[in-house]
């Protein structure tokens, strides 16, 4: 039978032990909650670097980097913009294209800042045409240039009606010439492209974008033509930044396109 003296340091080592396994499962608590700390910093530091990314070249209404409807900047214009005339109210749509769509080879778009003219892609002949129709019976009258992008990607759209991104002509047509994807499944949009916005596969209506820097994005934007001239225009724009100091929104300087011409 164990002595006095023996039963006491048996029982003071299970003391020990139950001490030890106490401790053991306090650091392990502790580990547990730090590692959900971590992994909830991590989450909230990637919701912020997406969001703090330039969005795709959307054409919907739950973009969020786009201001709110029919807003355009207030600020005094530019060196080498006009005060803008007052843009469309509200969103107008014209239903559908003619069967028979006009042929264009060179747009001319005057805007507030000055003239930009573009050639037209033969490789996208509907996406032309239905441009065209739309620049012919003056739907882009009076449109503002809703959205820059500073960061990233480097493009200034134009051509929605309601003047948030959510507008369109109110009907939509097929996606047509679209890029070839790099190894990264990107592709380098070059400075003086000019491409349909959309918000998914075969949705283009009226919005374009006009790129002033190469821009990296998924081949997923129908390049319909060229800038051959006006790209100072964009750059000056582009120099004077996004209205609230992000790099995604309205442009700081408004841009109205007054009006669009074609000639075939």
């Amino acid at each position: 039978m164990p002595s006095k003296r023996e039963r006491e340091l048996a029982r003071a080592r299970f003391e020990r032990q139950q001490e030890r396994r106490a401790q053991r499962r306090v650091r392990n608590r502790y580990l547990q909650i730090l590692g959900v700390i971590v992994g909830v910093v991590a989450i909230f530091a990637l919701i912020s670097f997406q969001s703090n990314s330039p969005d795709p070249i959307a054409a919907q209404p739950t973009d969020s980097a786009i201001p709110a409807p029919a807003a355009i900047s207030t600020n005094a214009p530019i060196p080498g913009c006009e005060t803008p005339p007052v843009v469309r109210a509200n969103n107008i749509t014209f239903g559908s294209a003619t069967a028979d769509l006009p042929t264009a080879s060179t747009f001319a778009i005057e805007t507030n800042c000055g003239s930009i003219a573009l050639t037209a892609d033969s490789k996208a002949p509907t996406t032309v045409g239905t441009i065209a129709w739309l620049v012919n019976s003056g739907f882009y009258n009076n449109t503002s240039c809703h959205r820059l992008t500073t960061q990233g990607i480097f493009v200034l759209q134009c051509g929605d009606p309601a003047g948030d991104g959510t507008g369109g002509p109110g009907f939509s047509f097929a996606d047509e010439n679209l890029p070839t994807a790099g190894a990264d499944g990107n592709y380098i949009y070059p400075r003086g492209t000019v491409a349909m916005a959309n918000s998914g596969p075969n949705t283009n209506g009226s919005q374009f974008f006009l790129v002033y820097k190469d821009s990296p994005l998924p081949p997923n934007y129908s390049v319909w033509g060229s800038i051959t001239a006006g790209l100072d225009v964009l750059d000056n724009v582009a120099a004077a930044g996004v209205l609230d100091g992000s790099s995604d929104g309205l442009p700081s300087q408004a841009v109205v396109i007054k009006n669009a011409s074609t000639t075939p």
